[in-house]
């Protein structure tokens, strides 16, 4: 018997964890190299790893829906079971089974704060468009986790950042995460209680989170003679609703509405969209108003920036990759169109064909939903007047683009028809003023209006 671990792999830069989303195989298998392993999702995509070596699964440590940590021990494999084993990376050495969290105690004093490694940097993480209403606090507390040593506290970069900036050793918070993941409001919590170093002397930042953590509430069973259906809360529905959550309790939101008349604009598409019939390429709104959000992000910059929360410091970015909120079987997805600014309207329409039939298909890469620096979110061929989007945080602003429909529009004293279509867009007020706001939707609406205008830039 050769039975060797394997280890959730380095997925990616920045990836510290990861979701095990389900398994490809089951305890007693045989497989050989390259056969399908395990699917785990990450903050930036979900990935399948393949088997290392052939054998047969001895054991799998792991159940799906876990939030593992890079370099977890998630299966055993028998890789002498099946006659030997293919040419595969050197194994890591054996790592001993992990050892059960101590119960939960108070924390009596603070011991002298430790300084974790250097954090991955945070990635973005995927929107959606209606925002998801906050967990509704309850009267009793949960149980807190008390980590056993620093080599098994589990926290996001973020977190540890903020640890570090603080002064706190995270191995003498009590986490009420995940698994014992210790949270931002841990974090919070342990700078305002009897365990807060001494020695802590830099404020928190501006985008830490406020009060402590809410307990979880249990729904009750269905009444007698009454059905439901109970699906596990994991994958991309929970990296949405930790996303989500993460953005409002950070961003102070607010939403500017706005009405254009792209009476204009509709012909100028429709001419556009026979040019380009021939190429397969099919021009919708979208690359217009994409550059006309260019134009008005180069007359107010702030609205392409982010906070720096670490070195408080806002981050105004030269560059103008657009995420754009897409609807799939599998949830809401946002992959990143690049250097909006530097492609044409024909470019860019058949980028956004090409990337939303492969995110459709499940095929998108990590570079294609990261980068972005600010998200459009487009719900206009499903109806509704408008909406008040959540902001893909860290980006400072997402548009809500809405249904184009008839309208009487006023022009020189007289009643005429035309077209009509409502631009929603929920910047962070601790980085962008609403006047400020309201001059860049006011560019925007210029360049629609008068979509020639788009031509000169």
């Amino acid at each position: 018997m050769a039975l060797k671990e394997f280890k959730l792999p380095d997925i990616g830069e920045g990836i510290a964890e990861g979701e095990i989303v389900s398994w490809k195989v089951k305890a007693g298998q045989a497989v050989k190299e390259e056969d399908e392993f395990v699917e785990v999702m990450t903050d930036k995509a979900t990935v399948t790893i393949t088997v290392p070596f052939t054998g047969v699964i001895a054991e799998l440590r792991c159940k799906e829906g876990d939030v593992v940590p890079v370099g977890s021990v998630i299966a055993v494999i028998d890789a002498g079971a099946a006659g030997g084993t293919a040419a595969a990376p050197a194994a890591p050495k054996p790592a001993a089974a992990p050892t059960p969290p101590p119960a939960p105690k108070p924390v009596a004093a603070a011991p002298t704060p430790v300084a974790p490694p250097k954090p991955p940097a945070v990635p973005a993480v995927p929107a959606v468009a209606i925002p998801t209403p906050p967990p509704v606090p309850v009267a009793a507390t949960s149980a807190a986790f008390v980590q056993a040593s620093p080599g098994k506290v589990l926290a996001a970069p973020a977190t540890r950042r903020r640890a570090r900036e603080l002064g706190i050793d995270l191995a003498a918070v009590a986490a009420t995460g995940p698994r014992g993941r210790i949270t931002n409001d841990d974090l919070a919590s342990a700078g305002t209680g009897s365990a807060a170093p001494a020695a802590r002397s830099t404020a928190p930042s501006a985008g830490a989170p406020v009060g402590k953590a809410f307990a979880p509430i249990a729904i009750p069973p269905a009444p007698a003679g009454r059905s439901e259906e109970r699906v596990p809360f994991r994958g991309l529905r929970r990296k949405i609703a930790e996303a989500m959550t993460r953005s409002k309790y950070t961003a102070t939101h607010f939403t500017y509405v706005d009405d254009i008349d792209v009476t204009e604009l509709v012909k100028i598409r429709g001419e556009a969209k026979k040019s380009f019939a021939d190429k397969g390429i099919n021009i919708t709104y979208l690359p217009f108003i994409m550059k006309a959000i260019v134009a008005a992000m180069k007359e107010h910059p702030a609205m392409n920036s982010s906070l720096d929360e670490v070195t408080q410091e806002l981050v105004i970015k030269k560059y103008y990759n657009f995420g754009i909120a897409t609807d799939t079987d599998n949830g809401l997805i946002v992959p990143v169109i690049k250097d909006v600014d530097r492609k044409s309207i024909g470019e860019l329409a058949k980028e956004l064909q090409e990337l939303a039939a492969r995110t459709r298909d499940g095929k998108v890469t990590v570079d294609d939903l990261t980068g972005g620096t600010f998200t459009i979110t487009n719900a206009g061929n499903i109806g509704g007047l408008f909406a008040t989007p959540v902001i893909n945080f860290p980006e400072v602003a997402i548009m809500g683009v809405h249904a184009i429909k008839d309208a009487a529009i006023v022009k020189n004293g007289a009643c005429v028809p035309g077209k009509k279509m409502y631009l929603s867009v929920s910047i962070d007020h601790r980085l962008v003023d609403g006047a400020t706001g309201a001059r860049w939707m006011n560019v925007v609406k210029d360049h629609l209006e008068q979509p020639y205008r788009l031509l000169l830039g």
